[in-house]
């Protein structure tokens, strides 16, 4: 690299094959994970051109870290959160950084500690209800139904309910429509974006619905202000006392946007979370086994709930794996507010930083064997907080990260304690690149088992000759719940 007294982002190596005027815009829409992938070479930072402007792309653990904790500089912006934004407005997620403290002391008591119980236990009894609907043999769009099952459980959560069965199917459609069209946006020029396609069409039409089906809630909770008990009513009451502008509370606008933006991150990350988690399973029986012989021995015949979590080790260590090899937030991006140096380069002000979870998470130098499943990596060790980033880091990391958490590792428990998943014909299975790092498409079969749970979740007795778990270590400190007073909510479908 060029003398860092003098080195700007022109120094900068760019990555090769950028085409005139459409620089990297084709390798990233046909593999976009192989052109991230082949910039893991560049220890530190590659330019990387979508169209006629330039991004930086950030290698380094250490400066992807600086950025996440100097979010005053590196503020939420670019393409991924500019496509974000057309939904949730300036929602917690993707506010800019002026607005950011105020909705972050807003929304924090939604998220303390003494709900997080609460939640869990909405979550267990989604899954359970979910999982007694299906059928020894069945083969099941995996992805589907879990978007089903955290949707029911996301709603309830937020709206102490679930919608009418017609419209809670009109908000997950209208919710796969949103996001399967979130990176085909992000990568078409604005003159294209506007033009009256079908696809422009259809997206308009799921947007605005599932907008419209929030404020309705919004407004008969207005119109009934008994607390629910629901993340909905911690925000219609929550008082910022620290305002110094006379807004102390959320107004309709700002109670839509945060409400859209839970909603989506909550039901859509978690569900791609679980499908990723169960295919890992149904492809690594052995690992899969001995999470049911963790599930029956901790179950131990008893209904499945929050207090369970810490004795769930196994299931803990799958889902953090899930997330190293498979982050739903595979891509994100930041816009300087002012000149900064960073890595002894100056950047200008307004220019974008690109940074990968799915780059950091595979790289060979920090993980052994990073393209192999292996939960057993994370056995009594804690994740670096510089290098496994699946929620981001820093005063913008997901306020919902134990809620994530929570839900997946109860789930999946849920689904182990009665079936068991294999793979649908012998074809690996490749990720659907989007705005998230989507399992859409992904078919799995299911075998119920035999001396397994009822849908009451009765613990399995343990099959002769079955692989005993090893003794758990506590869930880490990492997913305990958080009160650090810097954290602040996820994006809509990056959880971050």
């Amino acid at each position: 690299m060029a003398d860092t007294s003098t080195a700007t982002a022109a120094s900068v190596p760019l990555a090769p094959r950028a085409l005139p005027l459409l620089g990297h815009a084709l390798p990233l829409l046909r593999d976009p994970l192989a052109f991230i992938m082949s910039l893991s070479g560049y220890r530190e930072m590659v330019r990387v051109r979508l169209g006629p402007s330039t991004a930086v792309m950030i290698c380094d653990p250490a400066l992807t870290r600086q950025v996440f904790l100097n979010d005053r500089v590196f503020d939420k912006g670019g393409p991924i959160y500019d496509r974000i934004r057309e939904v949730i407005g300036d929602g917690l997620s993707t506010c800019a950084y002026p607005l950011h403290r105020r909705q972050r002391r807003l929304c924090q008591p939604s998220f303390h500690p003494s709900r997080l119980a609460g939640y869990g236990a909405v979550f267990a009894r989604a899954a359970e209800l979910k999982t007694g609907t299906w059928r020894d043999g069945d083969v099941l769009d995996i992805t589907q139904e879990m978007m089903t099952l955290t949707t029911r459980g996301t709603m309830e959560t937020i709206f102490s309910g679930a919608l009418p069965a017609e419209t809670m199917r009109q908000a997950l459609a209208d919710t796969a429509t949103i996001v399967s069209a979130f990176f085909r946006r992000m990568m078409t020029p604005a003159l294209l974006r506007r033009l009256p396609t079908r696809q422009k069409r259809r997206y308009d039409r799921a947007r605005d619905r599932l907008a419209a089906t929030i404020s309705e809630i919004i407004a008969e909770r207005r119109a009934d202000p008994t607390d629910h008990a629901d993340l909905l009513s911690t925000l219609v009451a929550a008082v910022d006392e620290e305002s110094q502008d006379g807004e102390k509370q959320l107004n309709d606008a700002e109670l839509a946007d945060e409400a859209l933006t839970f909603f989506l991150g909550g039901m859509e990350t978690t569900a791609i979370t679980l499908a990723w988690a169960l295919h890992l399973l149904a492809t690594n029986p052995d690992v899969q086994h001995r999470l049911q012989a963790e599930t029956d021995t901790v179950l131990n015949g008893e209904k499945l709930d929050p207090a369970h979590l810490p004795s769930l080790g196994l299931a803990t260590r799958v889902v953090t794996e899930a997330l190293r090899l498979y982050p739903p937030a595979w891509m994100m991006t930041r816009v300087l507010r002012e000149d900064a140096e960073l890595g002894g380069v100056r950047l200008k002000g307004g220019s974008t930083i690109v940074l990968s979870p799915y780059l950091l998470h595979r790289r060979p130098d920090l993980y052994a064997e990073p393209d192999r499943f292996d939960p057993d990596r994370w056995l009594g060790a804690q994740p670096d907080r510089a290098t496994y980033i699946p929620f981001g880091a820093g005063a913008r990391k997901c306020i919902g990260d134990q809620f994530a958490l929570s839900e997946a590792i109860l789930a999946l428990t849920a689904i182990v304690a009665r079936w068991e998943v294999s793979p649908v014909g012998d074809e690996p299975f490749r990720p659907k690149v989007e705005t998230s790092l989507s399992s859409r498409g992904l078919s799995l079969r299911l075998g119920e088992r035999r001396t397994g749970g009822d849908a009451g979740l009765r613990a399995a007795v343990p099959r002769p000759g079955s692989v005993q778990p090893p003794v758990q270590p506590p869930v880490p400190r990492s997913f305990q719940p958080s009160t650090q007073p810097g954290v602040t909510a996820c994006p809509v479908t990056h959880q971050e």
